[in-house]
């Protein structure tokens, strides 16, 4: 991909703060903003940022902070909720691509906490909808979730599958995320991706997560929670194969289709895309447990528990659309992957270090 200034949203999250370093580090121009909210701990978001050279005594809310490590990276504190501020850095910094992965987390949460998902998954990202309509962003590329597909039995799930009986809010502003980005890439012709993301984990992963907390309970000698008895399976992948698969999504925008071609779930008006992005490779909850014990040395005390509201048994996800159309293939296994999580798990949380390569 040509050098190009992008936008990426939630760059203080997980993923987002993964795919600053990637493409800061291709050299293109990269503005990062993130609300640095307390749905888990500040200070891991703002150790990510520090990692990625944002110095946390310079952050203040709509102050750009240009970073150490890289020249070409500057970050502010702001919220995707606030219509006024978002205009004006679109305005100042005329963004050719926008990668959106701000979102209010969590499945759980959003029965207790819905009104949060409502300001962030749709104030918000009607937000950012209006400013790359208004901006003529050349791609829009924007975070949807596994969870649209429900309790689905149907595996794997398929971008074309129904995806019309979410079972939890969390689920529900995502696909309304998808019909929403749909509307105005019809409508306005903005050329926009859809990635629904199948659970990612690796270094720098949210305390949330069920590979985290498991991964602390063993180490404080504490029983794990194993849900549906254990009777789940998850499509687990890896980091740096999600970053890989987004990078590669964002430097080549979709178009309008020819009449005579149809690709559901897309109109063939709209320059418009939805993939799945994940493993394609199911791992049972147990497995990954046990792949978790193996490299810690400790057997986990496993308190077996009914399945949790809003969850699901199964995601697989089928990602032949995105493999043949960006030649995306997953490589880290889940050995792999958990050793390298892990490995950064130890030092970040038992050496006291905050910044680290």
């Amino acid at each position: 991909m040509a050098k190009k200034h992008i936008l990426v949203t939630g760059a203080a999250g997980f993923i987002g703060f993964h795919l600053v370093n990637r493409l800061a580090k291709e050299g293109h121009n990269v503005i990062g903003i993130d609300n640095l909210n307390n749905y888990y701990d500040v200070k891991l978001k703002l150790d990510r940022l520090e990692n990625a050279g944002i110095e946390n005594r310079k952050v203040a809310y709509n102050e750009p902070v240009s970073s150490t490590k890289y020249p070409n990276y500057t970050f502010l504190q702001l919220g995707i909720e606030d219509a006024a501020n978002l205009e004006r850095l679109f305005v100042k910094y005329k963004f050719e691509k926008v990668c959106h992965l701000a979102a209010q987390a969590g499945v759980r949460y959003s029965i207790k906490h819905p009104e949060a998902y409502i300001q962030s998954n749709i104030v918000g990202f009607f937000n950012i909808l209006e400013s790359c309509r208004h901006h003529q962003v050349e791609h829009l590329v924007f975070a949807s979730s596994s969870s649209v597909y429900g309790n689905s039995q149907q595996v794997p799930f398929k971008v074309e599958d129904p995806t019309d009986a979410p079972i939890s809010f969390y689920a529900a502003t995502k696909k309304s995320n998808e019909l929403m980005a749909h509307t105005y890439s019809h409508l306005f012709q903005i050329p926009t991706t859809g990635l629904r993301f199948f659970t990612v984990y690796g270094p720098w992963g949210r305390p949330d997560m069920a590979y985290s907390l498991f991964t602390k309970a063993m180490l404080e000698g504490q029983p794990i929670k194993v849900f549906n008895e254990g009777n789940l399976s998850r499509d687990f992948t890896y980091i740096d194969d999600i970053v890989e698969g987004v990078a590669r999504i964002l430097g080549q925008a979709p178009s309008r289709q020819p009449s005579t071609v149809s690709r559901k779930p897309y109109s063939p008006d709209a320059p418009f895309r939805i993939y799945n992005i994940g493993n394609s490779r199911p791992t049972p909850l147990i497995e990954f447990i046990t792949a978790i014990e193996d490299e810690l040395g400790i057997e986990a005390q496993k308190e077996y528990l009914p399945m949790q509201p809003g969850d699901v048994e199964t995601t697989y996800a089928d990602v032949s659309d995105l493999a043949s159309d960006f030649g995306y293939q997953p490589k880290t296994t889940i050995k792999e992957g958990i050793a390298k999580f892990v490995k950064w798990y130890l030092v970040y949380n038992q050496a006291g270090i905050s910044v680290f390569s």
